[in-house]
């Protein structure tokens, strides 16, 4: 199972311009190493990251096998209204992880 972190602020005034940053863990095995004997080690990467604000896309990120261990991301959307701000990852072998915050807009 992934650990999943996210930060965005609690609370934003109405048309203000907020961070969002998010981090998953994930090894992103590329597919291209080899084990001692010679076995190709299998791909097992994140490959698509997409956030919503209260259901609206706002980012997404296709990855590729260059991408690192543990993506990192960060990005800016504009406070609008209270509502959700999901995360969604979703990858090789079916790997999925999904987490959502709250976000209270005066």
């Amino acid at each position: 199972m992934a650990n999943a972190l996210v930060n965005v602020p609690a609370r934003a005034r109405h048309g203000e311009v907020i961070e969002i940053k998010t981090l998953i863990s994930h090894p992103m095995e590329t597919g291209y190493r080899r084990t001692q004997v010679g076995t190709r080690i299998p791909r097992d990467i994140v490959r698509l990251f997409v956030c919503t604000y209260n259901g609206t896309e706002v980012f997404r990120a296709e990855l590729h096998p260059a991408i690192a261990a543990n993506p990192f991301f960060v990005f800016s959307t504009v406070a609008t209204e209270s509502g959700t701000i999901g995360f969604h990852w979703t990858g090789d072998n079916g790997f999925s992880a999904t987490e959502a915050v709250t976000i209270s807009v005066d």
